[in-house]
């Protein structure tokens, strides 16, 4: 079912399938969106891997091309959308499917989407008898390992960051509350007045306290 979640842009959570047979994953899809620009930011925004050039992914150098006209096509239409993503999300296992299983060393990886949604791959690789380009490629899939894992570690720090943030906002806003009772005994009204003020404002009140002024 799907909801609208702000101007004409609907939010629809689809069970997309995996690289594992029979299983599915939980995704939000979302469609509706003004024009192709904004479509595309949304995508790239989970899959930062698409329509950006040449980029490391699982260590091989992998261009991700997909048609204007196509995402034009799936920006306000759910069942191209979830096509679209559930692709785009396989991306990073077919990587490491390719560079473990293909002959040699995989040098290169392209994916491209026409505008009819039609998708074409192509690998290219070498016999690497040095090792040089896998060693490479091992560095490359570190490096880009090593940032994923500093991103989670700093979107967990934000979130950590933002709670505590909103825990002590609620907190002042809030106040404490505190109870007090203060007592005193005298003849003359402005020296009792004072001296409850003096004992209330110097914070030293705990429970009931009680003192005399006398004349």
């Amino acid at each position: 079912m799907a909801m609208e979640i702000s101007n004409n842009i609907t939010s629809q959570i689809m069970d997309l399938k995996t690289s594992t047979p029979g299983v599915t994953k939980k995704e939000e899809i979302k469609t509706g969106f003004k024009n192709v620009d904004e479509y595309s930011k949304y995508l790239q925004g989970k899959y930062d891997y698409m329509n950006s050039g040449s980029v490391s992914m699982k260590g091989i150098p992998t261009t991700v091309s997909v048609s204007p006209a196509f995402l034009k096509k799936c920006k306000d239409d759910h069942e191209k959308a979830e096509s679209l993503e559930k692709n785009l999300a396989a991306l990073p296992k077919c990587n490491e499917i390719a560079a473990s299983r293909c002959l040699g060393t995989v040098t290169n990886i392209s994916y491209k989407i026409d505008s009819n949604g039609n998708m074409s791959m192509t690998i290219s690789g070498t016999s690497d008898p040095d090792g040089k380009i896998a060693k490479e490629n091992a560095k490359r899939k570190a490096a880009e390992e090593k940032a994923a894992k500093e991103k989670l570690e700093k979107k967990h720090a934000d979130k950590k960051a933002e709670k505590e943030r909103l825990e002590k906002h609620r907190a002042e806003m809030e106040g404490i509350t505190e109870e007090y009772s203060v007592s005193a005994v005298g003849t003359d009204v402005e020296d009792i007045t004072s001296q409850l003020i003096t004992s209330i404002s110097s914070g030293t009140t705990s429970g009931t306290v009680g003192f005399e002024v006398k004349a």
